[in-house]
């Protein structure tokens, strides 16, 4: 709501602090709200590929061209035909959080300011990207999000221990800032001011009428206008499938089935448990006096009732031989696990003393033969086989590219089957051929086909769902370039006539406007224009209702918020539909004594805002005691490279 009032009100209080976080870097160089805090002068010992010095901390052409690689990255996720070109006025911005990031390390090395390698350990492992499956750090996935983000370990640690800097010196100077409430009432009473006025839509479709322009017109103004018909850069690309369709007829032999089967015979063979009785005495007389009644048919439990205290009885259940092994030792478990259910096997001597075990039950479960393993062993043999053949039919086309052969050459010697597109753009789609679609399965091979040079080798990359691998190529490369007058003819029209409406509609607007400003009704002005305009519409609108919008606030009513009262003023549509007029009837002061919850929110707010202006003045600080210097002519030379080498 603050953020609102400022912009209408034009308060500088409060831009916004270095971003808490210095991850959203690494995730893309997002933009923050630190602006520049002001620039020198070339420094004396520079050399052409330095941008700025903070310190003895410095920002290369390299390490800006690795910082625009990532913002372009990240734009292409949302527009696939974005270039340097279309992120250059991103360029200063990134700029200031690299100098903002040296500027807190030189301040920190200068004036002892350590921080540990494990502190920059412990932050790399709350990157999410960098936890493996059971959410602990993973120094495998540590090394995927460097590759995905083009990032390496230094620069990593470098970007974070600027947050960490930041978090350490910054956040205490903007901790516990305070605002008087005399400050926060005026705001509070701007918020509830109300505004009455009116306002008029002079739209383009009111003078399209009769507009329609020759040909040499039409040639004029897309001479004037090429880059608004620039076609992104255009690619062919050849792609040979490396799929399971080519290992298809390997199978598994009878042969192979056998062999896997008789090696593997333990995980086919039926388990067995059982389920005993025994009784544990200490002297072999006793225990044969036990078996003797037990095989004559008496329980365990009733065999063993004579001995009283000296036989200790159990019963087991469920007892694998490994389990029963591992308590009364392999002889004893040969012994049980060899007898028929029913029978009574002892005595025996185990470490324990003498044991004699009635066999109660006998369970067996599972177990398959060779025929009923037969078609499960096949498919998996078949699947090992199948996988294998694919990556050593991988490896041989990587060879043989590895050794100088080329695409065409690389596909036919391994008799590849090849795609070849169209012209399409990075999204996948043809201009010759809307109906056009790349197919998605293939979508890694897009995306690598635009980001390899026309000149370097294949590229091999793998495919999703298991569907194999894929060679790809760039055939013909076409530049981003205006598209040719015959192909946009319609456009271009359309576009000239907005234009010319644009004019007449600037031409009425203003001659309405005039009338307005020396006092006549905004109505009468409109009629006595004699353009078939819509009706005026009254405002009224609390400055509160627009800063608290949940979506984008209507042009007129910012302008009502804007004017002076008696005052009127003429304005483009934003969206470039035509002009508006705005005029104001009557300001309503607010009275902020009867919200004095309202006065307590602003005071908060401005809380926030001065603790971020403290931060951002240290900052700047900072920059002045570290003596920032910019290399202007190296930073103007590189801005020329990227608006022109495309990417």
């Amino acid at each position: 709501m603050l953020a609102s009032l400022r912009r209408m009100s034009k308060s500088k209080v409060g831009t916004a602090i270095v971003a808490t976080s210095f991850i959203l870097i690494l995730i893309g160089f997002a933009s923050t709200d630190i602006s520049n805090f002001g620039s020198g002068t070339m420094g004396f010992g520079m050399t052409s590929s330095t941008l700025a010095e903070v310190g003895q901390e410095r920002i290369t052409e390299p390490e800006m061209s690795d910082a625009m690689q990532r913002r372009l990255q990240q734009v292409r996720q949302e527009r696939a035909e974005a270039d340097y070109s279309t992120i250059l006025d991103d360029f200063e911005s990134i700029l200031g959080e690299l100098i903002d990031e040296k500027t807190l390390l030189a301040f920190a090395e200068k004036y002892h300011f350590p921080l540990s390698k494990r502190l920059v350990d412990a932050e790399i492992a709350q990157i999410p990207q960098t936890k493996g499956l059971n959410g602990k750090f993973s120094e495998q996935a540590y090394q995927s999000f460097l590759a995905q983000q083009r990032l390496t370990d230094s620069q990593v640690r470098e970007i974070l221990a600027g947050g960490l800097l930041e978090r350490y010196l910054l956040a205490p100077v903007a901790a516990n800032a305070r605002v008087p409430v005399g400050m926060a009432t005026p705001y509070a009473a701007m918020l509830l001011e109300s505004r009455q006025g009116e306002a008029a839509a002079i739209p383009l479709g009111a003078f399209r009428e009769g507009l329609k322009p020759t040909n040499a017109q039409l040639q004029q103004y897309y001479s004037a206008n090429r880059s608004k018909y620039m076609v992104p850069e255009q690619r062919v690309l050849r792609i040979a499938r490396i799929g399971p369709e080519q290992v298809a007829n390997l199978t598994a032999s009878d042969q192979e089935v056998a062999a896997y089967y008789n090696s593997h015979k333990a995980d086919y063979a039926a388990s067995e448990t059982r389920n005993i009785s025994q009784a544990l005495v200490q002297d072999q007389a006793t225990a044969n006096q036990i078996a003797a009644r037990a095989k004559g048919g008496a329980t365990i439990a009733a065999a063993a009732a004579p001995a009283g205290a000296n036989a200790a009885v159990t019963t087991l259940t469920d007892q694998s031989r490994d389990a029963y092994s591992s308590v009364a030792g392999d002889e004893a478990a040969n012994a049980v696990f060899a007898a028929p259910s029913g029978a009574v096997v002892g005595p025996i001597q185990t470490k324990f003393g003498w044991a004699v075990v009635k066999v109660d039950s006998v369970k067996t479960t599972g177990g398959k033969s060779l025929d009923q393993a037969r078609a499960e062993i096949a498919a998996k043999i078949t699947a090992d086989k199948r996988k294998t053949a694919l990556e050593d039919l991988v490896d041989k086309v990587q060879d043989t590219l590895d050794n100088g052969s080329n695409f065409t050459e690389a596909a036919a010697k391994a008799k590849l089957p090849v795609t070849t597109t169209p012209l399409i753009t990075a999204n996948g789609t043809a201009r010759s051929d809307p109906k056009y679609k790349f197919p998605a399965e293939l979508a890694p091979a897009l995306k690598t086909g635009f980001e390899i040079e026309p000149n370097d080798p294949p590229e091999m990359i793998t495919l999703p769902n298991d569907q194999g691998y894929a060679m790809v190529s760039p055939g013909q490369v076409m530049t981003a370039a205006p598209a040719p007058l015959a192909q946009v003819h319609d456009q271009v029209a359309n576009d000239w006539i907005d234009a010319q409406a644009l004019d007449r509609a600037r031409a009425a607007a203003a001659q309405i406007e005039a009338k307005v400003e020396k006092g006549m009704p905004l109505a009468q002005a409109m009629n006595e224009s004699k353009a078939p305009l819509p009706p005026v519409q009254p405002l009224a609108a609390r400055r509160i209702q627009l800063a608290t919008a949940q979506g984008p606030v209507p042009a007129p009513l910012k302008m009502l918020f804007s004017l002076a009262e008696g005052k009127s003023r003429m304005f483009p549509d934003p969206q470039g539909h035509g002009f508006f007029i705005v005029s104001v009837k009557k300001i309503t002061p607010g009275n902020a004594m009867m919200q004095p919850a309202l006065i307590g929110q602003m005071e908060n707010e401005l809380q926030q805002g001065i603790s971020q202006e403290y931060a951002q003045e240290f900052l700047g600080a900072m920059r002045s005691e570290l003596k920032v210097k910019r290399n202007e002519a190296a930073i103007t030379a590189m801005k020329q490279r990227m608006a022109t080498s495309g990417g």
